[in-house]
């Protein structure tokens, strides 16, 4: 990799990652139903799901989407269904009162849902399209590919689960917590139906 490429590189990190999306509203709305410890494996997840991602990328599968458009539509399906799913649970937790069953995200859960989540593969196929160069080890450019989303990524989205968790002092009512629960509801639902568009 061509070293006038980093400084691009970890702004395109930072820019992608900590943007609002699926992952940053669901951290969000995690670290204000669990706190910031319990959701401490959704954002590893997260991170880890994505650099598997860019090396998948990297080593060819993001042609495959460009080769078969149905598969972006099974991913955009998935995703949205995924994330409708969510969006209910959320809506019926009611704040952070603990409900029978109800879990944040795991580390495993996480990683997967980012092989169904559209933003995660927009920003992994042009990653590897603009930070690559041709007749250089790709083995060596992938890997600093994926230490600068993780290294600028693990923190990016550590904020937004550390901003829901902040939020639980902030309301300390229970009408004022079910409401911005349910906010964060319907936004996990809108980014949903934006799959589909």
């Amino acid at each position: 990799m061509d070293t006038s490429l980093l400084a691009p590189l970890a702004l395109y990190s930072f820019v992608c990652t900590a943007t609002p999306g699926p992952n940053n509203i669901m951290l969000a709305s995690s670290g204000l139903v669990f706190g910031f410890r319990r959701t401490i494996p959704h954002i590893f997840g997260i991170n880890f799901g994505c650099a598997v991602m860019l090396m998948l990328s990297g080593l060819g599968l993001g042609a495959l989407f460009e080769a078969w458009p149905v598969l972006r539509w099974a991913v955009r399906i998935f995703g949205a269904a995924y994330l409708g799913w969510l969006a209910v649970k959320l809506w019926q937790s009611e704040g952070v009162e603990r409900r029978e069953g109800a879990h944040p995200l795991t580390f495993f859960q996480a990683a997967a849902f980012q092989f169904v989540n559209p933003k995660a593969w927009a920003i992994t196929m042009p990653a590897i399209a603009s930070f690559t160069v041709p007749g250089r080890p790709l083995a060596l450019q992938l890997g600093v590919i994926v230490a600068a989303f993780v290294l600028v990524g693990l923190p990016s989205i550590a904020t937004w689960a550390a901003m829901g968790a902040g939020a639980r002092e902030l309301l300390e009512s229970r009408k004022g917590m079910i409401v911005f629960v349910r906010v964060m509801a319907v936004l996990t639902a809108l980014t949903a139906l934006l799959f589909l568009i």
